[in-house]
């Protein structure tokens, strides 16, 4: 057995048996989310921003205050099933944590977000090859110049995620993700990283720096991060998300979010 056969209930036991590694390739065909939960007096402006600037922050499940359960995935539990968490106060990162009980308050409400890793596993059945996963790395992913649309109190930058496809794979590439829309859809940028205001590929802002082959054209697609990216310029009083690119993996399958065969 290996980490792509995995059924979304395997993986998350041994997450919530204290591994923590990045998910890129876990439980192939199965959706991964990406984690924000907030005080419920943050949350009406944490879904809007998400209704605003809906290409990186995709809705896909919103939790009841203080459940820490969702209806993307029977029996699973917010607190203890992803590999790795991140704790903010006052938009300061405090701790990154392999288990979030402790940190769970009573009214957090958790929005659950489409991520990148799902449109992958159809990356990867058309032939097109994930640079990050052959070398065994996290995805890279940048803070970027785009503002995103503001929403009550929360603002800040576009966040990336970025993958190198070889230049005769992009418009397969595009097409496949553009029937997405629920897991980031659509390339916001292809080619030139200062078009988005990245001044060097190999130092991404979260994740890891992948290596690129002969050919290889950098695509770049709206990223969940997006949120943390506002905790840090909004500074709201408390949060908890994901660590960047280590995801929940959710029952749902990934075929149930394409709008059509590709």
């Amino acid at each position: 057995m290996t980490i792509a056969t995995l059924t979304a209930a395997q993986a998350r036991s041994l997450f919530r048996d204290d591994c923590s590694v990045p998910t890129t390739g876990w439980a192939g065909g199965y959706t991964q989310t990406n984690l924000i939960a907030v005080p419920a007096d943050w949350a009406y402006d944490v879904l809007l921003f998400c209704t605003r600037n809906p290409q990186a922050c995709p809705v896909l499940d919103v939790s009841d205050p203080g459940d820490p359960t969702t209806r993307l995935a029977s029996g699973a539990d917010l607190r203890t099933d992803l590999p790795r968490y991140r704790i903010w106060r006052d938009g300061e990162l405090t701790a990154e944590v392999p288990d979030a009980t402790e940190f769970w308050q009573h009214d957090l409400v958790a929005f659950s977000l489409g991520c990148s890793f799902t449109f992958e596993s159809a990356l990867a059945a058309d032939g097109i090859p994930l640079r990050h996963v052959e070398q065994g790395r996290n995805v890279a992913m940048y803070l970027t110049d785009r503002e995103c649309v503001p929403a009550g109190r929360l603002h800040g930058p576009l966040v990336v995620s970025m993958r190198q496809i070889p230049a005769d794979r992009v418009d397969d590439a595009v097409r496949i993700t553009r029937a997405m829309p629920a897991v980031h859809g659509a390339p916001v940028h292809i080619g030139d990283p200062a078009g988005l205001g990245i001044a060097d590929l190999a130092a991404p802002d979260f994740g890891d720096p992948v290596d690129a082959a002969e050919g290889d054209v950098p695509i770049f697609w709206a990223c969940g991060v997006t949120p943390q990216a506002a905790l840090m310029t909004s500074r709201p009083p408390y949060a908890i998300t994901h660590a960047p690119g280590y995801m929940f993996v959710t029952d749902r399958r990934d075929s149930e979010y394409r709008l059509s065969s590709v």
